[in-house]
């Protein structure tokens, strides 16, 4: 009977880190679609969006949440002087990681 108990904990293991994993990707999707986003916004060269797009992944390891990620867009907005409201970065950030999640599971399947 333990052994029934400890496959069921190691299945409950399995998903959660499989579940993790996923959620992992998924915003690393979203906020690389952020940084096209904002690159695009800001005007950039293609070889800079990319570059752009990793600085705004790597933005996220900083600090847990998405703070850090639209604390960085919106600086970057002020610098170039671009007059795009809080509401709009994180109203695209939401409907990013919709495309995101969407993405990453078509890829899982």
């Amino acid at each position: 009977m333990s052994s029934a108990f400890e496959d069921r904990k190691k299945g409950f293991e399995n998903k959660w880190a499989h579940d993790e994993e996923l959620r992992f990707k998924v915003f690393a999707r979203r906020n690389k679609l952020l940084g096209i986003w904002a690159a695009e916004q800001t005007g950039l060269s293609v070889a800079e969006t990319e570059a752009y797009a990793r600085e705004v992944i790597k933005a996220a390891f900083e600090k847990p949440g998405d703070d850090n990620v639209f604390e960085k867009i919106k600086a970057d907005f002020s610098v170039k002087s671009l007059d795009i409201s809080e509401h709009t970065i994180r109203r695209t950030m939401e409907e990013l990681l919709q495309t995101a999640k969407e993405q990453v599971e078509q890829e899982s399947t």
